[in-house]
C-alpha cells in the first residue's frame, strides 16, 4: 500500500460518500488510537461497509477481505488501494490469522467483520476472529457500527459510530475461553447498531 495513494483514494471516497449518501460520523472517533495496533470490529450488511468504516479514520485501515471482492469492478481496486488483502478461504483460516497478526505486530489498524460475511438478516452467528486476534496480539478491539448502507441503492444516509475499546484478557486462547469475549464484542456492536437506528427514527 502506497500511503499517498491510500489517502488520495480515501479522500475521493469521502467526497462520494458525502455527496451521494450524506455520510457522517455520529461519534466515537476519539476511540481510535492515533498509533499502535488496534482492531476495529464492525457489523456488515453491504459491500460499501469496508469503505465506510475506513474513510473517517485519520490512519490507514487494513482489511483481510475475501478474494472474490477484488474481482468486482470499481470496488476491487478501491479496497485494494485502501489497504485490503485478498483472503482465500479455501486455503484455511490459519493463513488469514497469521497475516492479520503480522499486520497488528507492525502496529497497524485492522478492520474485521465478526460475522465473517455480509449479514443481511441480522441473525448470523459471530465468529471468534476478533477476540482471538486481540488475545494473540494484545491489540484493543474498538466496536463499530454502520447504519444505512443496507439501503444505499435508495440513497439512504450512511452513518458510522465507534465505541469504547475492549481489552481482551484471556488466560487461554481456546474457543471456550474466548467465547465470552466474542459475545461481548458482538453485543457492543449491536448496541451501537441500535443507537444508529434510534437516531434515524428520531
Amino acid at each position: 500500500m502506497i500511503p499517498w495513494f491510500y489517502f488520495f483514494i480515501k479522500g475521493l471516497c469521502w467526497i462520494v460518500f458525502r455527496v451521494v449518501w450524506r455520510f457522517r460520523v455520529v461519534g466515537g472517533i476519539e476511540n481510535i488510537p492515533a498509533d499502535g495496533p488496534v482492531i476495529v470490529a464492525c457489523n456488515h450488511v453491504s459491500y460499501l461497509d469496508p469503505v465506510a468504516l475506513g474513510i473517517a479514520l485519520q490512519r490507514p485501515l487494513t482489511y483481510l477481505a475475501k478474494k472474490q471482492l477484488f474481482e468486482i469492478p470499481v470496488l476491487g481496486p478501491v479496497i485494494a488501494a485502501l489497504g485490503a488483502y485478498p483472503l482465500d478461504r479455501e486455503a484455511g483460516g490459519l493463513t488469514a490469522l497469521r497475516a492479520a497478526v503480522r499486520v497488528l505486530k507492525d502496529g497497524r489498524c485492522i478492520g474485521i467483520f465478526p460475522e465473517g460475511t455480509r449479514n443481511l438478516s441480522g441473525t448470523a452467528d459471530e465468529k471468534g476472529g476478533a477476540a482471538l486476534l486481540a488475545a494473540l496480539s494484545g491489540a484493543p478491539v474498538v466496536p463499530a457500527a454502520i447504519g444505512g448502507s443496507r439501503d444505499a441503492r435508495r440513497f439512504a444516509r450512511i452513518s458510522v459510530i465507534y465505541g469504547a475499546p475492549i481489552v481482551v484478557k484471556a488466560e487461554r486462547r481456546g474457543t471456550e475461553a474466548l467465547e465470552p469475549w466474542t459475545a461481548e464484542i458482538m453485543r457492543r456492536i449491536r448496541e451501537l447498531e441500535a443507537q444508529l437506528a434510534a437516531q434515524r427514527k428520531a
